[in-house]
């Protein structure tokens, strides 16, 4: 089975994809658009597992484009907001056979297509929400190969590559599969769902979550052209979702103008919340379910995994504030170093194995054997299970905080900052000592209408933490700088805020 078997199972008639200004776009079109997606890249020479390059504006038209090109060739979306030599980069690890991008793009990822000699193809969008017809030069002689196969890599992305030159990550259909169905069987979807995305879709967590679980569903995805707080309430309205799924920052972003939109958010009640790709705050957690009045299911998700891996549950089910859940999808074991299964409350590296693991790096033997040790997959994450299975992240092990031996996990020292009533967000990170190698530091942004000293924030972690894990220097800041899916990164940061 591939993608192109999720729209086949469906009503032809149901709604797949809408977004504002745009008619809806039914199962049955949208089924009808993969064919003609598909005659238009074999046409134009691309075969099964060429790499498209893709760099399109976050919205119905990137969502469809997604999951109608991948059905011909492997899909490689890259952010829009890359610059030349960051697209060449991309695109050249990839060894991209063509780059599509919207008609009268000015992107600069046309330049560095032509410095590597990559065709570039144009998508013109239709009246329907995610329709649209493909121009462009050939690429090669047609092909004469049929749809993609279940073991074919559907998807291609780059890890953060925050600590080394970024993975490629291939993701089969198989992979997708297996994990759409996945997130749908735990968030308990139906055809009478609908998703308000506001995710980019250059990145797992927007694709997987959003755009193919929902799928998966028989379901709707109202399609933004990305995320915006000011306009969001706005979006609830005019999509009336019953689910909405997002990082922690922009959760955060939102709750800052909840109590000014009460109304609507009464007018338009969610079934759920979902959050992943980073940790969200316990305080946040209590917060965002009073002030939606729905359940706030917080998962575990990773490129290498094509998204979710444990999840909180539905009720009657369990969710803990400050645990990732229980396993959703995958095996989820915590390990030793030296590949031992560790019981729980056994704090150790969070490692998984199952149908929606990726089958390994591309090109990268080095990363594979480390990566995929003693027949798991390695997450990079530190945590423990307590009794029941539920899973609590502590930290990321290139993260831990290494002051002259003594070992702090950046988490910790968040968790207790964010009690304080006047801190809105916060990331611990590393900053370079020359005597401890690395001391604490961390970055704030307080609640709006709040002040706080460095020296109060000081004191207030004093009494709650050791004296070596209490941030040497905190960085009182309008806003922290994000990566590009919202995410806050602690690598790198030091040297972002001029403390290295």
């Amino acid at each position: 089975m591939i993608l192109k078997s999720l729209l086949d199972a469906r009503l032809p008639g149901n709604i797949a994809l809408s977004a504002s200004g745009r008619d809806d776009l039914t199962y049955g079109q949208f089924s009808a658009l993969v064919e003609d997606v598909f005659a238009a890249l074999r046409t134009r020479g691309l075969a099964r597992n060429d790499k498209l390059a893709i760099v399109l504006p976050n919205g119905p038209d990137m969502a469809a484009a997604f999951v109608a090109t991948a059905c011909a060739v492997t899909a490689a979306p890259l952010n829009p907001a890359y610059r030349e030599d960051e697209f060449h980069f991309y695109m050249d690890d990839l060894h991209a056979k063509a780059l599509l991008v919207e008609e009268g793009s000015t992107s600069p990822a046309i330049a560095a297509a032509k410095r590597l000699g990559v065709p570039v193809l144009t998508l013109s969008s239709a009246a329907e929400a995610g329709a649209f017809t493909i121009a462009g030069d050939a690429v090669a002689s047609p092909s004469v190969q049929g749809y993609a196969k279940e073991g074919d890599v559907a998807l291609v992305l780059h890890t953060s590559g925050t600590t080394s030159r970024p993975k490629i990550v291939p993701l089969t259909h198989a992979n997708l599969l297996a994990s759409a169905n996945n997130i749908r069987n735990t968030l308990q979807l139906t055809e009478r769902d609908r998703c308000l995305n506001i995710m980019p879709l250059f990145h797992i967590h927007g694709l997987m979550a959003a755009v193919l679980a929902t799928l998966a569903a028989g379901a709707s995805v109202f399609a933004t052209p990305g995320f915006n707080a000011l306009k969001f309430f706005g979006q609830l309205e005019e999509a009336r979702p019953t689910w909405v799924t997002a990082v922690p920052t922009m959760h955060q972003a939102i709750l800052q103008r909840a109590e000014r939109n009460a109304e609507i958010i009464k007018a338009n009640p969610l079934r759920f919340i979902r959050s992943s790709s980073a940790s969200l705050p316990v305080p946040v957690f209590h917060v965002l379910e009073e002030a939606f009045g729905c359940p706030v299911i917080e998962a575990y998700a990773m490129t290498e995994n094509a998204h979710q891996m444990t999840s909180n549950q539905l009720p009657p089910g369990k969710r803990k504030p400050g645990f990732v859940g229980c396993a959703a999808g995958p095996q989820v074991a915590v390990m030793s170093p030296d590949g031992r299964l560790l019981s729980s409350g056994e704090e150790g590296e969070v490692v998984t194995r199952g149908p929606n693991v990726t089958p390994g790096y591309e090109n990268n033997p080095a990363a594979n054997e480390a990566g995929f040790a003693f027949g798991w997959f390695h997450t990079g994450d530190q945590g423990f299970m307590d009794e029941e299975g539920y899973l609590k992240i502590t930290g990321r092990l290139k993260e831990i905080i290494n002051r002259g031996g003594e070992k702090i996990a950046p988490m910790e020292v968040d968790e207790v900052l964010m009690e304080h009533e006047a801190v809105a967000q916060v990331v611990t990170f590393a900053m370079p000592h020359d005597k401890l190698g690395e001391d604490v530091a961390a970055a704030v942004v307080l609640r709006e209408g709040m002040t706080v000293t460095e020296r109060a924030l000081q004191d207030f972690a004093n009494a709650r933490l050791a004296a070596f894990k209490v941030p040497k220097k905190i960085v009182i800041l309008e806003e922290i700088p994000k990566g590009a899916t919202g995410k806050l990164q602690r690598i790198g940061l030091a040297q972002k805020l001029g403390l290295s």
